[in-house]
This record gives C-alpha cells, sequence and structure tokens, in this order.
C-alpha cells in the first residue's frame, strides 16, 4: 500500500489540486488534505484489487468525492443557512469551466443519473472527481473511447439540466 501511495501521490495531489480549484474561494480543504483523507478511506477497503494505475485511480476519485461531499454536509450543517460548498462542472475534466454548482447538489444528481445510467454516472465520476481522462475511462470500464464520448455528453447534458431545475426550486 506504502509504494502505491509513494507511485500515485503526485498524480493524486494534481488531481486534489485540479478539485479545489473548482472549488470556492477559501474553502477549508486543502489539496494536501483531500489526498490524505482519501487515502484512508482507500486503505480501508481491504476486499479491492486494484489491476492496474487508471482502476486505482477510478477508485481514488470516488473516494475524493465522498470526502469532498462529506466535507461540504458538515459545512452545511455548520452554517444551516447560505449556500454550501461549491464545485466547477466543467466540460472536458478540468478545462474550461461552464458553470458552478454545489457539491451536495451536484452529488445528488449524479445519484439520481446512475439510476437511469450507470456507466454515464461512473463516467463524469472518473472525469470529475478521478481526473481520468477519457482513454483512462475507456481502460477501466472497458469500453470504447468513443462510448466514454458519448456517455460524458449525455451526463454532462442531463446533470446540467437537473442541476438548473433543482436551482430553480430552491
Amino acid at each position: 500500500m506504502e509504494a502505491v501511495f509513494e507511485a500515485t501521490y503526485a498524480q493524486l495531489r494534481h488531481i486534489a489540486g485540479a478539485l479545489m480549484r473548482r472549488e470556492r474561494p477559501g474553502h477549508t480543504l486543502q489539496p494536501t488534505e483531500l489526498v490524505h483523507d482519501a487515502w484512508f478511506k482507500l486503505v480501508d477497503q481491504s476486499r479491492v484489487m486494484w489491476t492496474d494505475r487508471a482502476h486505482f485511480l477510478n477508485i481514488a476519485g470516488r473516494a475524493m468525492r465522498q470526502v469532498l461531499v462529506d466535507h461540504a454536509r458538515r459545512r452545511s450543517a455548520q452554517k444551516r443557512l447560505g449556500a454550501g460548498e461549491r464545485i466547477t462542472f466543467n466540460d472536458d475534466a478540468g478545462h474550461g469551466a461552464s458553470a458552478s454548482f454545489e457539491v451536495l447538489a451536484l452529488h445528488d444528481a449524479l445519484e439520481r443519473f446512475a439510476l437511469l445510467d450507470p456507466r454515464g454516472a461512473k463516467v463524469v465520476e472518473a472525469r470529475v472527481f478521478g481526473g481520468m481522462s477519457v482513454q483512462e475511462v475507456a481502460h477501466v470500464l472497458k469500453v470504447s473511447t468513443r462510448t466514454v464520448e458519448l456517455d460524458w455528453t449525455v451526463a454532462r447534458r442531463w446533470l446540467a439540466r437537473d442541476l438548473k431545475e433543482g436551482a430553480r426550486e430552491s
């Protein structure tokens, strides 16, 4: 486990930095803390056998998502009123921000989307929270890059509509 951590720490730190740059200014969680909290979640998963680096990054992205959601829930509970933590949902996994949403709203929308399109939800999680490329996601999910691109397009549109509708209802 230590060897895996050392071999992937720089990349995890890079992914965490990209995720935190999408968060609101003054966020109380730092990239190093995000990596370490996600690592503790990964260490607890003794049943998971990683097949390769891309598979590990996919699982690490899921762990970082859980850490961000847990952090946003705690902050939201502390604030009681006001906006929760926000994350930018990008068109290209970190390039060209298209919109900013509350982490909890994105998490809830992604959970709803997973009921309709489980693979599409995995694509979003891997791209947004795992910082993975289309090729890496295709490798992990064992589908073509074209399938990932189509899933990504459909998921972005569905989530954007769902989040926009949710914002109007609030």
